[in-house]
């Protein structure tokens, strides 16, 4: 099915920072957060997962809601809590897969296999056994008993992928979403050119160069590329000190709508009832929004940016295995891991009580 796409409103509206991002359809606002499509889908997809998997494999991938391991995510490759692929027959993947589809949009999804495959492309670049460049080793790990009405999550995690979902009464929320790309653009072999998350990569290039050049030292927090994304794989996606960069609030009309572009590409990775979501965060911080860069401003330097909102945070570095090496993540400052839903949700428990 093609995703038709609106995107935010341009001139007037994204000068004065209201109404910048359009939503995708008129339905939008009418769905009721505790009977929301991505909540039921999530569910329906994780109990026919789960149903087709025996005793064994269920016991791997199932964890409870209450521990850490629900918030030990990462993005390097390891070994992980949960159920492979390698360790399924071709129908559970097929589930599996549904499963990874259910929390992602059309894009979204196609960028997260793209960043399995590359496995096989860093297996022949590195000569690799197979065993630690190995497109199976992705971990479906489910949390507590998918339900319509309670608590539970679930994971799809693997090297550069980490995709976390929580499921409270019925509402869901998407983080930390990260999406990893190693080589950022192949060069050899049959699938020479393949750019996984080449727009992530290109509209912040398209901003840096959107701005002059005052505006760009503004921007430009240090000239030596950051080698990680600061937040890195810490459960909580706290910065330290006052946001950085350029304030949005400085930015023509022009400049702001390439800044719309780019977060715009992070929000529609999720399905568009979660994007929704996420554009609302936007809609909200207004022209309250930062953004910064180390690193130079073309294609092959070593870059990184960071956009920084009162409630969300996207990040990007592209400086590893000269600079084809690529991370890039959307946090919630206070939603990742559904930690704002989930103390509401246990304080009206024990008020009802």
């Amino acid at each position: 099915m093609c995703m038709k796409r609106r995107s935010f409103l341009r001139s007037s509206a994204a000068f004065l920072g209201v109404g910048l991002l359009a939503p995708r359809d008129t339905h939008a606002d009418q769905i009721h957060p505790h009977h929301s499509h991505a909540a039921s889908l999530m569910t329906e997809c994780a109990r026919r997962f789960l149903a087709a998997l025996d005793a064994n494999q269920r016991g791997k991938a199932t964890l409870p809601f209450d521990t850490g391991e629900r918030m030990n995510w990462n993005y390097v490759p390891m070994e992980r809590k949960g159920l492979p692929l390698r360790e399924m027959t071709p129908y559970q993947r097929h589930l599996a897969s549904a499963l990874l589809a259910a929390g992602l949009s059309q894009s979204g999804y196609i960028k997260a296999v793209t960043i399995m495959s590359l496995e096989d492309v860093l297996k022949l670049i590195e000569h690799d056994s197979g065993e630690t460049r190995n497109p199976e080793k992705y971990y479906f790990s489910i949390f507590d008993t998918p339900s319509d009405n309670g608590v539970w999550g679930y994971r799809v995690e693997g090297h550069h992928l980490s995709q976390n979902y929580t499921v409270v009464d019925g509402t869901v929320v998407a983080g930390p979403s990260f999406f990893g790309a190693n080589p950022a653009e192949v060069l050899q072999g049959p699938r020479k050119g393949l750019r996984t998350l080449a727009r992530e990569d290109d509209l912040g290039i398209d901003l840096m160069h959107a701005l002059d050049e005052p505006m760009q030292k503004v921007a430009v927090v240090d000239p030596h590329a950051y080698p990680e994304i600061l937040t890195a794989a810490h459960r909580n996606a706290a910065l330290q000190g006052q946001p950085s960069g350029l304030p949005a609030a400085k930015m023509s009309a022009t400049q702001f709508d390439a800044l719309m572009a780019l977060m715009e590409e992070y929000a529609r990775n999720v399905t568009d009832e979660l994007a929704e979501a996420r554009i609302a965060q936007i809609n909200k911080a207004g022209r309250n929004i930062y953004f910064a860069w180390s690193g130079g401003f073309n294609r092959g330097d070593p870059h990184y940016y960071r956009i920084q909102t009162p409630y969300f945070l996207i990040e990007l570095d592209d400086t590893q295995d000269d600079a084809n090496h690529i991370h890039s993540v959307w946090r919630d400052f206070k939603g990742d891991f559904g930690e704002d839903l989930l103390q509401q949700h246990y304080h009206a428990s024990h008020q009802s009580k």
